[in-house]
């Protein structure tokens, strides 16, 4: 029991820093258990099925039926989504998943969808017509109350209506004529016209009728619905007298043409109020029957939204399983499907158990088989993760997806990605801000991941809260290393620093001074971070500048050790014996014994160095003033080049010594030869090691054919062509190994300098990021400090506001999304280049839950 225990831990602490073990199983189903065990399958999320079937069309597959039957029941409930939310009726979402349906429950489903179309559909066409009828009627009663006015604005005018457009029409001699022999005889068209049209449309009429017609208009001020699109349109009515036939006809088919309603208007003004009246009533009766008919909408949509959340999962959980189930193959007797799977061996178990609940649900009583398989194939990565985890993780598969079983850089990464992140975003302030909103985020995580958008950049920050909070926590430990908040310092301890030998004069004279350590300097260190005094100083920038070139150095060799290093496990996991002793070994004595030394050297500079003080540092050989240069003494080094003793005056020897210990320029030179020494190491001792394991294997291949093969020549001849073939596909081998050991080898020995220089972009963000939140504090909020009264409150409130929204957007968002591109590079190509191949391929498990997730997704965006 406490060996399986143990066996159970190791390979769940092992799944942490490696991808879970996987293995191809081959599944076998009985026809009628296989809908339910696939429904089992899917619920659990643990199983990757392959197509067994990639030469067959989609369409010849043999439940294409059922897969064209959820489209279409898909179609419908789409249908039914978008008259909702027409209608703005709330969706209920309960937040249930409900299992799949069994197949023979897709008929009442079907039944059901159908139903619920054709109702609709019936009472949409209905409520069209009335709504057409309606705005018929609605255009016909402007037209008689417009006309009406045209009308009564003649007669008040003193002319009867026939008279006034007679004149209007034809000249005074014309007239006269006409009245002899005879009245004039004029007709009218009435009808409605979209408001836009109304200039193109008289412009028409002018030129196509020579200006023998009469046109009036008048604008309809409330819009009218179009019953087509549900768009509100604004139209105008229009009269036009004219006179014949040959204009009338004329008129009628430019109505047309500018697509104007025509409606008829009577002549009489008793036949125009008593037609009024009636139109008027027709409309309260439309009304009505219309109010009838959106309520009965309204019921049916109401109805159907309180289960179409529940109705898209059914029918999208019944499409994958067929779409699953096309991707087996049918045994002989087509009594059994046949499925090849990838599953992790730590969930077998769990995946039995499940396929055992899916054949009692459907009833069958002959028991799955789940059977192992040898391959060759490369397995699917599969890294286990948490709502923790989760991101990071992403940070990782967004540069490559791992290896098979290769070490999992996410682990790690947890840690080291915050921290370097945290060095170049040192403020306690700014920190304190990030920290307060990502723990917003983690403590109403429920609620917010239930308030579902498609706001891509709300997703990214809410998807990496926990990035965010230890960047934030990360960065207020920097920023109190650094005594920094808002460009400010916290004086906690007090400040370990004294000025001595100056009169009130010396410091009134000068408004900054810089720090002496040989007088100003008390002798114990501070207590915890950077003593506030440096804030005052004026060589605060060269004191920093100093530190944090080095600790970004320091940092950065440690991290590309550690590269190195977990790459050494994937050699052990792995069996390279080989890589280990031609690629690790070498790689981590060129990386120590070049630029780890020259860590060395700084800590041996800050332990042996210090300022000349007469009492706790009397000695000129240690003081500041003596150190050499770590970069030269490097620069040195790789060159063999000792360092001259300079003599200051004449035959007095500095007394300064260019060493920094005993025995230092032999060990240097051992160093530089052994690091060199590394890259031939690196570049020829793998593929020569290839090349004898090799020969000796056609030594021993050669001397067992010499002594099983035949007695006569033909034997021979083919095994030595046989052999000679092999020979030459194993030169080009060897040829492309040496060509990738090369590359490799340049590769590293050149981005180990590189990399290292990489590193210092932790040192010129972090002096940037220091740097320009001083200069907002200087340039907006000390302005606001050094006004007094009551006006000075109102400009403070100002300045405030502005320093506080610049300091939320450029220092905060701008400079940590430049912060954390900068962390992410370094993790990427400084730090996983030493060990990471990320060639692998994600496990992509058949799971309910990332389909439905995606299919809600794709309809948000649609949307």
């Amino acid at each position: 029991m406490s060996a399986a225990l143990e066996s159970v831990l190791e390979a769940t602490m092992g799944s942490l820093f490696r991808s879970e073990e996987m293995t191809l199983c081959q599944l076998f189903l009985q026809s009628e258990a296989a809908y339910a065990c696939v429904s089992e399958l899917g619920e659990l999320g643990l199983v990757q099925f392959r197509d067994l079937n990639p030469d067959v069309n989609a369409f010849q597959r043999k439940f294409v039926n059922e897969v064209r039957r959820c489209d279409e029941m898909e179609r419908k409930l789409r249908y039914l989504e978008k008259e909702i939310k027409k209608d703005g009726i709330p969706m209920l979402d309960t937040g249930e998943n409900p299992e799949a349906p069994q197949p023979r429950e897709m008929i009442d489903l079907e039944a059901t969808f159908e139903k619920l179309e054709n109702e609709l559909r019936e009472v949409n066409q209905n409520a069209e017509a009335l709504k057409r009828n309606f705005l018929e009627l609605t255009e016909l009663k402007h037209i008689l109350r417009k006309t009406q006015v045209f009308f009564d604005e003649q007669e008040h005018a003193g002319l009867n209506s026939t008279e006034s457009m007679t004149r209007a029409l034809i000249s005074d001699d014309n007239i006269a004529r006409q009245t002899a022999l005879g009245p004039v005889q004029l007709g009218f068209v009435a009808g409605v016209i979209l408001r836009e049209r109304i200039p193109a449309f008289e412009r028409m009429l002018w030129r196509a009728c020579r200006g023998n017609v009469f046109l009036r208009q008048a604008e309809i001020e409330t819009p009218l619905e179009d019953p087509s699109t549900g768009d509100q349109v604004f139209k105008s009515v229009f009269i036009i007298f004219f006179q014949g036939d040959q204009l009338k006809t004329r008129v009628k088919k430019i109505c047309e043409g500018f697509r104007a309603t025509l409606y008829p208007c009577p002549e009489a003004p008793a036949d125009r109020r008593e037609m009024a009246m009636g139109v008027m009533t027709r409309i309260e009766d439309l009304n009505t029957v219309l109010g009838q008919t959106q309520d009965h909408r309204h019921r049916v949509l109401v109805a159907a939204a309180k289960n179409i959340k529940n109705w898209f999962i059914k029918v999208r959980k019944i499409k994958a399983i067929y779409h699953t189930l096309n991707l087996f193959n049918l045994d002989v007797t087509q009594k059994c499907l046949i499925a090849e799977c990838w599953v992790p061996v730590l969930d077998i178990e769990t995946i039995q158990q499940a396929l055992r609940r899916g054949t009692e649900r459907s009833g069958s009583s002959v028991p799955p088989i789940l059977n192992r398989m040898e391959t060759f194939e490369d397995p699917p990565t599969y890294n286990r993760t948490n709502k923790f985890t989760k991101g990071f993780q992403a940070l990782i598969d967004a540069y490559g997806v791992a290896s098979y079983r290769e070490m999992n850089p996410a682990p790690y990464t947890i840690i080291t990605f915050p921290f370097l992140f945290a060095v170049m975003f040192g403020d306690l302030g700014h920190g304190m801000l990030m920290f307060a909103f990502a723990a917003w985020m983690v403590l109403k995580e429920k609620p917010l991941a239930a308030q579902k958008t498609d706001n891509e950049i709300w997703n990214i920050f809410f998807g990496g809260r926990y990035i965010i909070f230890l960047m934030g926590l990360f960065s207020m430990y920097t920023g109190l290393i650094y005594n920094d908040v808002f460009s400010k310092s916290l004086n906690l301890f007090g400040s370990h620093w004294e000025i001595r030998n100056l009169t009130s004069k010396d410091v009134l004279d000068n408004g900054v001074l810089p720090i002496n350590p040989t007088w100003d300097y008390v002798g114990h260190p501070y207590p915890f971070g950077m003593d506030p005094i440096w804030q005052l100083a004026e060589n605060k920038i060269i004191f920093l500048n100093s530190y944090k070139m080095k600790i970004s150095i320091i940092f950065g060799i440690i991290h590309m050790l550690f590269g190195v290093v977990v790459g050494l496990f994937n050699h052990l996991y792995f069996k390279r014996r080989l890589n280990i002793i031609c690629e690790f070994i070498p790689q981590i004595l060129f990386l120590i014994f070049l630029f780890f030394y020259m860590t060395i050297l700084m800590f041996i500079k800050w332990i042996k160095y210090a300022a000349p003080h007469p009492i706790n540092n009397p000695d000129v050989t240690t003081s500041s003033f003596c150190a050499p240069s770590v970069l030269i003494t490097f620069i040195n080094m790789v060159l063999f080049k000792s360092p001259e003793e300079k003599d200051t005056e004449g035959t007095k020897k500095n007394p300064c010594d260019p060493w920094m210990y005993g025995g230092q320029n032999g060990l240097q030179m051992l160093l530089v030869l052994v690091a060199l020494l590394c890259i031939p190491w690196m570049l020829f001792a793998k593929p020569f090691m290839m090349m004898q394991e090799r020969k000796k294997k056609h030594m021993q291949l050669n001397t067992h054919n010499t002594e099983n093969g035949d007695l006569d020549g033909s034997g021979a001849v083919q095994a030595q062509g046989q052999v000679q073939g092999g020979h030459k596909e194993e030169e080009e081998d060897m040829a492309e190994v040496m060509i990738h050991q090369g590359i490799h080898t340049i590769e590293y020995v050149l981005g180990s300098v590189s990399h290292t220089a990489s590193y210092l972009r932790l040192w010129a963000l972090s002096l940037a990021h220091a740097q320009l939140s001083e200069v907002l504090w200087n340039m907006v909020l000390r302005n606001g400090l050094t006004q007094g009264g009551g006006l000075g409150g109102i400009i403070l409130w100002a300045l405030f506001a502005f320093w506080a929204t610049m300091t939320v957007a450029i220092l905060v968002l701008m400079e940590g999304l430049s912060a954390f591109l900068h962390t992410l590079r370094l993790h990427w190509v400084e730090f996983q280049s030493k060990f990471y191949l990320g060639q692998g391929y994600s496990f992509t498990p058949f799971s309910f839950e990332i389909l439905l997730e995606t299919a809600q997704a794709t309809s948000e965006a649609a949307d």
